[in-house]
């Protein structure tokens, strides 16, 4: 623990002399990880569990809210988590960027960067416990951890020092929309669970030494191959333009890791919202919305509408399209997690059924839930709101909501990519 408190000081306080020792260091990535990122990783999700369990956050006009000690801990699990593996996937877009701005491939190199550069992040993540200040303390440490990676880059990743602005912010707005991406998805697939469903067994090898067609391991390899084409793609389009690769190169990228497709169309609008009913469980639709969102290329759209009695009887209803991130719901399968937990009054489950990840919440105490579902690997459905059960809540959906046709969507739109 004492090396990992020198280190950060080190590299907070003296970067130009430490990235040199860092680079030089003989390293693995479960050593970094075991040695440095699960420590520094954690302080923000605890700092946030703290926040929102025990001090709790002032609602205007409303006074102080805090959240029950289990839903708290779910938050910082699925936190925790989502930020260990995004340490590895910003490494993986660092590494994939190397050649384009002058540097050498070197995915340990690549994870050294990123992970050291992290610290200030995550020791500002802290703050979160404190008033308005903590959100200043937390944007400068942001800062200072995209200044960290630029002193890196050309250290760890051999780049040329004149290219390292390009390098550092290209790689930085690439990582911006990969989790704006992942945020986006994972909240239409999970609600607020733990993400995992896809129940796998053991790995379906083929006698030449491959996966079998449509298995997860098969579907790792095809996201490494595209990761591979989609770095290529961004080194010939650097050295057609002079050294900055095209932001059509850069969206493959982005595209090729959260295991997409750029040339995958989402459900216009004018589509995705004839899925929501007119009525659903006796309740007439009050308000509905559609939007299709594009991060240079990769779309996802998503309909919304809230049915209701006007005398307390509500319900929600959501479907998102993952369209170009489509392949972010297959590599789900990795985690194959399946959880349920329970509370005086209520409980919240995520497993497989009939070939789908689901996902349900109940809470007794003020008679609501949620239900949801994935179709088609494709399509997330998820209903919420006041009802008898969780039982009414999958009625309403499996009566009202045309998954049968979501269902046929979704092989139809594969079927055409």
């Amino acid at each position: 623990m004492s090396n990992l408190i020198e280190r950060a000081q080190r590299i907070l306080l003296t970067p130009k002399t430490e990235w040199p020792v860092i680079a030089a260091e003989p390293e693995t990535t479960s050593g970094l990880y075991t040695k440095y990122v699960i420590f520094l990783a954690a302080l923000g999700p605890i700092a946030m569990f703290f926040k929102t369990t025990m001090i709790g956050t002032q609602v205007p006009f409303l006074g102080n809210f805090r959240l029950d000690m289990g839903t708290g801990l779910v938050q910082l699990v699925l936190g925790y988590v989502l930020g260990l593996v995004s340490v590895y996937v910003f490494a993986l877009i660092v590494n994939a960027l190397a050649p384009t701005f002058g540097g050498q491939k070197d995915p340990v190199q690549a994870q050294k960067s990123v992970a050291y550069a992290m610290t200030a992040a995550w020791i500002a993540g802290v703050a979160q416990l404190l008033p308005w200040i903590g959100m200043l303390i937390g944007l400068a440490g942001g800062i200072y951890s995209i200044y960290l990676l630029y002193l890196g880059l050309p250290v760890t990743m051999k780049s040329p020092p004149d290219r390292a602005a390009a390098y550092t912010a290209v790689s930085v707005i690439a990582g911006i929309i990969l989790f704006w991406i992942c945020a986006l998805v994972i909240g239409g697939i999970v609600g607020r669970g733990m993400m995992g469903g896809y129940g796998v067994g053991g790995p379906a090898v083929t006698q030449s030494g491959g996966f079998e067609k449509g298995t997860a391991g098969a579907a790792i390899e095809q996201w490494g191959k595209e990761m591979e084409k989609a770095g290529k793609a961004v080194e010939e389009s650097a050295e057609a333009q002079g050294g900055v690769p095209s932001g059509a190169a850069i969206g493959q990228l982005v595209g090729a890791v959260v295991g997409g497709n750029q040339g995958v169309e989402a459900l216009p609008t004018d589509q995705i919202k004839t899925f929501l009913p007119e009525t659903l469980a006796g309740l007439p639709r009050t308000t509905m919305s559609a939007e299709r969102n594009n991060a240079m290329g990769i779309q996802v759209s998503e309909a919304n509408a809230d049915y209701s009695d006007g005398a307390g009887r509500n319900l929600e209803l959501e479907i998102t399209d993952t369209g170009g991130a489509q392949g972010f719901v297959v590599l789900a399968a990795w985690a194959n997690v399946e959880q349920e937990r329970e509370w005086d009054g209520g409980y919240e489950r995520d497993y497989r059924a009939d070939g789908r990840m689901v996902h349900e919440r109940w809470d007794g105490k003020n008679g609501s839930g949620e239900y949801g579902m994935i179709v088609g690997q494709r399509f997330s459905v998820k209903l919420s709101g006041r009802a008898a059960s969780v039982d009414e809540l999958k009625a309403a959906l499996a009566t009202g909501v045309n998954v049968a046709g979501l269902e046929a969507a979704a092989s139809q739109l594969k079927a055409a990519n």
